[in-house]
């Protein structure tokens, strides 16, 4: 099999290095170049669509957001992984939202990072076990939600990663109708988004959730897409 293939941005000379180690040490990962600026970066990017993009933090979080935006503008299957110092976790929430597939801490140890890497080379979102564990915290502390049956119905779509047209035809009602049992659904939860809302609604819902439903990190592109559509 084809290894994937892996580019990063960072301004330091050393950790490339030590990328290209840790990469050189395995045989389904390959290191693909570096560029120290997010404009290089795109420009490489284009010419050599690999197949991961590690995007340091070092131009800011907003810089790192718009390479991440950026990047289906030159490479379509590129798909963007932060590689950072330290990020709360509302900011690492906020980059899967925007497109990344996958956050990871430079402090965490390689193996880490190469767990990281083949989980979104495999199709999937990662994310470090503190910031899940975080995440399924906020709605135990918020309490069980009191939902309608049909708002029931449309969290457990969320969570199957369906986007709100798909939902409309599943309940045969108008997309219209999705979107405000939708922002009930917020109003009485308190998530803020529907990224949030497929995290925390597997435990809302409790066992009615279907076990052969699709896992909510299958469906995170769709919903980055569109937080309320």
């Amino acid at each position: 099999m084809k290894p994937g293939t892996v580019f990063a941005c960072d301004a330091q000379p050393i950790v490339i290095e030590g990328l290209e180690r840790v990469l050189g040490a395995t045989t389904d990962l390959q290191f693909a170049g570096w560029a120290s600026n997010p404009a290089e970066a795109l420009r490489r990017i284009g010419e050599l669509r690999p197949d991961l993009a590690l995007i340091d933090q070092s131009q800011g979080f907003r810089g790192a957001l718009q390479l991440v935006s950026s990047l289906r503008d030159v490479s379509v299957t590129t798909q963007p992984v932060l590689w950072v110092g330290e990020m709360a976790d509302s900011e690492a929430l906020r980059a899967l939202q925007f497109g990344a597939r996958g956050v990871v801490r430079k402090t965490l140890p390689a193996s880490s990072l190469l767990e990281c890497l083949r989980a979104v080379l495999g199709g999937q979102v990662w994310i470090e076990n503190g910031l899940a564990n975080h995440a399924a915290g906020l709605l135990a502390r918020r309490g069980a939600p009191r939902l309608t049956s049909r708002e029931r119905e449309v969290v457990r779509l969320i969570c199957r990663g369906m986007k709100n047209r798909q939902i409309a035809e599943s309940l045969q009602i108008t997309p219209g109708t999705v979107k405000v049992h939708l922002m009930h659904v917020f109003e009485k939860t308190g998530v803020r988004d529907r990224f949030e809302l497929a995290i925390h609604g597997r435990r809302m819902l409790g066992p009615e959730v279907e076990p052969e439903a699709a896992p909510v990190a299958e469906g995170l592109s769709d919903l980055a897409e569109s937080l309320v559509r």
